[in-house]
């Protein structure tokens, strides 16, 4: 158990508010994350975090200073290529608000919200904020809770119990001796794991998650149509989409494996289908295959040929012909 510290009182006192804070920055994404600041202008620069990790997980017990907003970008993402959870708890006056997976998401003191390091994400706060971060890798969570990517910016109330549960127990963890028993450290990360599932509602609460099924469904049927909207664009991709809707990519290739097919099959089946349509429609006998090909969203004819006659038995030109028969 090892326990980080990372203040702005330690930084040279001969610099000015507006180097302190791009000076904290610099070192805060080498070291920490890649995330965009911004400061309150109303009060001098000032920001400490307290972060102790506990075998794979960390708990930042407490985040505190005078930064008014942060956001993490699709370029932060790729900086630095974390994809963890983060557990975030308001522990301070000024309310803490946000987006993430096209979601809103505003907490007051103790509440809290599950967030993504591996999606787009955006908190405002005031001019002085504190809180608390329980960093989980993904595959930890993922692996211990079913579509955990669901409970995404949704409020945990400062009543839930789980959550006060879950607060004490990481103060009781960072209060005492360092856990140096790789089974102690075992038991804490399943103890910490299962109290955000049952703060998250990811473990249980039945009749809640059948709603957030039905959020799943909906917003599968926002990336089909999104499919259907674009696919003879020769560019498109389940990033575009997942950044068009503010998910990840990641989710909208999960959702679409339920299904059965991928985003590639889901893509391709839409531009056999277009291209069939087009061949066997007499307003488009004066138009070259290739034509029809390219405005399907092909750009290879010969893939294209090949496609078509292993999805309908038959050419691009020996379906045109059928048509004219009947």
């Amino acid at each position: 158990m090892k326990k980080n510290v990372f203040s702005s009182v330690d930084l040279p006192p001969h610099l000015d508010d507006r180097a302190r804070f791009a000076l904290w920055q610099d070192i805060h994404v080498a070291e920490i994350w890649s995330v965009e600041y911004a400061i309150s202008g109303n009060v001098p620069f000032q920001a400490d975090i307290e972060a102790t990790a506990i075998g794979p997980l960390v708990l930042g017990r407490r985040m505190a200073g005078t930064i008014r907003h942060a956001s993490r970008r699709t370029r932060n993402i790729a900086d630095d290529g974390r994809d963890g959870y983060l557990l975030l708890v308001n522990d301070g006056d000024t309310r803490l608000s946000g987006v993430q997976a096209g979601r809103d998401y505003g907490i007051g003191r103790g509440e809290g919200a599950l967030v993504s390091a591996s999606e787009a994400l955006e908190m405002t706060g005031g001019d002085r904020n504190v809180w608390t971060n329980v960093v989980v890798p993904r595959e930890i969570l993922e692996n211990a809770f079913a579509h955990v990517e669901d409970r995404l910016a949704l409020t945990i109330g400062a009543d839930n119990e789980a959550l006060d549960m879950l607060k004490r127990y990481c103060g009781f963890l960072e209060a005492g001796p360092a856990l140096l028993s790789p089974d102690l450290v075992a038991h804490a990360t399943e103890t910490i794991v299962d109290l955000i599932g049952l703060a998250t509602g990811a473990k249980g609460e039945i009749a809640e998650l059948a709603g957030v099924r039905g959020l799943r469904a909906a917003r599968l049927q926002a990336i089909l149509q999104k499919m259907r909207d674009n696919f003879a664009d020769p560019a498109i991709s389940a990033q575009h989409i997942a950044q068009h809707l503010r998910l990840s990519a990641r989710y909208v290739h999960d959702l679409l494996q339920e299904t059965g097919s991928s985003f590639a099959e889901h893509i391709l089946e839409l531009r056999l289908q277009r291209a069939h349509r087009m061949l066997r429609d007499r307003r488009n006998d004066r138009m070259r295959v290739s034509e029809i090909a390219l405005l399907s969203g092909f750009s290879d004819v010969s893939y294209f040929n090949r496609c078509f006659r292993r999805r309908f038995g038959s050419t691009p030109s020996g379906a045109r012909s059928d048509s004219l028969l009947h």
